[in-house]
């Protein structure tokens, strides 16, 4: 039976591993991600988890004693934010290539510099190709249902692979919203115990974890990454349907937003999406055929399933949280124009940058992106394919 609360995105997140009771949680605080870690420890001192929390001396630590963790047999997670991820680099690739099914709850900040404690998505877009698993939220709710999620799919058998929980900072982490949550009993039971089959501590088979990898193995280890990356989005959808059936709450890839007969469309990630459908639901008030693809499922990219969505669309606005300086736009303006050529799509597109270091997102902002593509199709042509919104010029 669900549970009605009022939570903000990070106390929900350490609900939602508070239930989960993992083996080994080592963390480092950093604005906005600290609250995660502080709620668990006090979990941990009231005898709530048998969790083995560990505060280390940094993010790289917290990262390395992850690893660890999880390469000793341990079902093991930390969270972190901004240059918290940034300090931990070598450690996300480690894990990734060593096939280690952990998790982090990652918090969106700006990436330094100038210094911002807001939201943007640099931190984790910096990270897309890391070899994990990126899934993001719209709000809290999301944010926890993700988490409870995200350990079925990491460590589902033919994907083996360490995930991202990804929260829009402050927006999503800090604010407060209704929300149900499930049952500690339903949570624990979904989750399952975990059952590793190779890893350090079993006597029964000897083997090494991340050991020098010489020319002739090197190659095939990272074909093998993509292996498993292969299979995420099949158990991304097979977990997500027994979630369903479980809190009623359906989640897929990506979230189409009254997009059956939309003209135009505007493709993005995160909290701004909710920003997104109150100015699509105006729209549609005057008969205008808007709608959002809301990508949940970042990392693998579901490329084909989103240009699929899109193929009835005359003009499209794909929005990022994120600079990629490549002066053609951010990183899902990339692998969405690159879904499009793909699928031969006939529609015109342009790469909106916004919201960097927590510029605010208003629901006219939205609007006037809607109007923009309504003048691409009247004239037939994308004009500036790469444009910022909301800067001061």
């Amino acid at each position: 039976m669900a549970k009605r609360d009022r939570l903000s995105g990070n106390e929900a997140v350490a609900i939602a591993l508070r239930q989960i009771n993992p083996d080994v949680f080592p963390a480092f605080p950093i604005t906005p991600s600290t609250e995660i870690p502080q709620y668990f420890a006090s979990f941990a001192a009231n005898g709530q988890v048998d969790t083995e929390f560990i505060p280390v001396e940094s993010e790289h630590s917290s990262m390395s004693a992850a690893i660890g963790a999880s390469a000793a047999g341990a079902r093991s997670l930390t969270a972190t934010s901004s240059c918290g991820l940034a300090y931990m680099w070598e450690e996300l690739y480690i894990a990734a290539s060593n096939r280690l099914p952990l998790a982090l709850a990652l918090v969106n900040r700006a990436l330094s510099g100038p210094i911002n404690i807001n939201c943007d998505h640099s931190d984790s877009m910096g990270a897309r190709d890391a070899g994990w698993i990126q899934i993001y939220a719209e709000n809290n709710q999301e944010a926890y249902d993700n988490m409870v999620q995200a350990f079925r799919i990491s460590e589902h058998k033919d994907v083996r692979l360490p995930i991202m929980i990804c929260q829009d900072g402050f927006i999503t982490s800090h604010a407060v919203e209704n929300m149900e949550l499930l049952e500690d009993e339903d949570v624990r039971k979904f989750v399952g115990e975990y059952e590793p089959e190779n890893y350090l501590l079993n006597p029964e088979c000897p083997m090494a974890a991340g050991p020098y990898s010489v020319t002739d193995y090197y190659m095939e280890a990272k074909r093998n990454q993509a292996e498993g990356m292969r299979h995420a989005e099949k158990a991304v959808l097979d977990v997500a349907a027994e979630f369903k059936a479980l809190s009623g709450r359906e989640y897929g890839l990506f979230e189409s937003y009254r997009m059956e007969d939309a003209d135009r469309a505007v493709v993005m990630i995160g909290s701004a999406a909710g920003t997104a459908k109150d100015a699509i639901d105006r729209l549609r008030e005057r008969g205008e055929k808007a709608g959002l693809i809301k990508i949940r499922l970042f990392r693998p990219f579901p490329a084909e399933a989103i240009a699929e969505a899109l193929k009835n669309v005359k003009a499209i606005a794909v929005m990022d949280r994120a600079e990629g300086y490549t002066n053609h736009g951010g990183p899902l303006g990339a692998d969405v124009m690159a879904a499009l050529f793909r699928a031969k799509s006939p529609a015109h597109a342009i790469n909106i940058v916004y919201g960097l270091g927590g510029r605010d997102v208003r629901v006219g902002d939205i609007e006037n992106v809607f109007e923009d593509l309504n003048q691409i199709i009247k004239d037939g042509d994308a004009g500036e394919t790469y444009r910022y919104m909301g800067i001061r010029e």
